[in-house]
């Protein structure tokens, strides 16, 4: 049996696997929801965007396709090499852990979308993360965190399940425990067995204004779905928070 290291994200987010399960993510969902926001934030054309935690940068490939100059970093070797495939000039990607500054005051706005924070075992690195944020932010930017809706989540479980994408079948369970919101991934691939969990800490929206007021950020908005409708504690799927100095 293999399981994941004590940092679960560097090992799962580098798996092949974890492309595998996630292979069907809705790309017309996110390019929407990136004219929305863009929209919404009056962007100027020549805006620079840093796409934390980018992933395989989908969201960074549409962004650069509306003609931003683009920057995605993520801590996973493996999407970094894969999206880099896709650089032009005004897209870009990089190997970089999110807790730290990547460029201090060059960008114009900082999205960290998908429920792509929460993650650190250590509480102090998600406020870390808060305050990198804010150093990669130019005078006057803003920033993006599309994070879950806990309330909702918690109300919505769904407590087991099985996928099969590509002849795996992907065992998965579902738990709210010690103040995480935690997914247990099982699968065999050539009689051997992986075990993964994705582990997202149970933030609430006055965690992040507790995060926002430590760090000298100000709240400007919130949404509660991706197009742009208000956030609703019970019954909104989404947690995206807009905020800046």
């Amino acid at each position: 049996m293999q399981k994941e290291d004590t940092s679960w994200f560097a090992s799962w987010f580098d798996s092949p696997y974890y492309h595998v399960l996630y292979k069907d993510r809705d790309d017309s969902e996110a390019a929407d929801f990136m004219d929305r926001l863009t929209q919404y934030l009056h962007l100027h054309p020549s805006s620079k965007i840093l796409d934390l935690a980018c992933g395989k940068g989908r969201h960074s490939r549409y962004l650069s396709s509306l003609g931003y100059d683009v920057t995605g970093v993520d801590l996973s070797t493996q999407s970094i090499t894969f999206a880099k495939k896709f650089e032009k000039e005004n897209l870009k990607f990089a190997v970089h852990d999110m807790c730290l500054p990547y460029k201090k005051g060059a960008f114009n706005t900082v999205f960290n979308l998908f429920t792509s924070f929460g993650y650190f075992d250590n509480e102090l690195d998600n406020l870390r993360t808060i305050k990198a944020i804010k150093a990669n932010l130019s005078s006057n930017g803003l920033a993006v965190i599309d994070f879950l809706n806990v309330c909702y989540v918690a109300s919505n479980l769904v407590k087991q399940e099985t996928k099969i994408v590509d002849g795996i079948s992907f065992d998965i369970k579902r738990e709210i425990n010690n103040g995480y919101i935690q997914k247990h991934i099982s699968f065999f691939v050539d009689n051997n067995h992986y075990e993964f969990t994705e582990k997202v800490r149970a933030l609430t929206l006055k965690d992040f204004k507790t995060y926002f007021k430590e760090a000298g950020l100000k709240l400007k908005q919130t949404f509660g779905d991706y197009h742009l409708n208000a956030f609703d504690t019970a019954a909104s799927e989404r947690l995206i928070l807009i905020f800046g100095v």
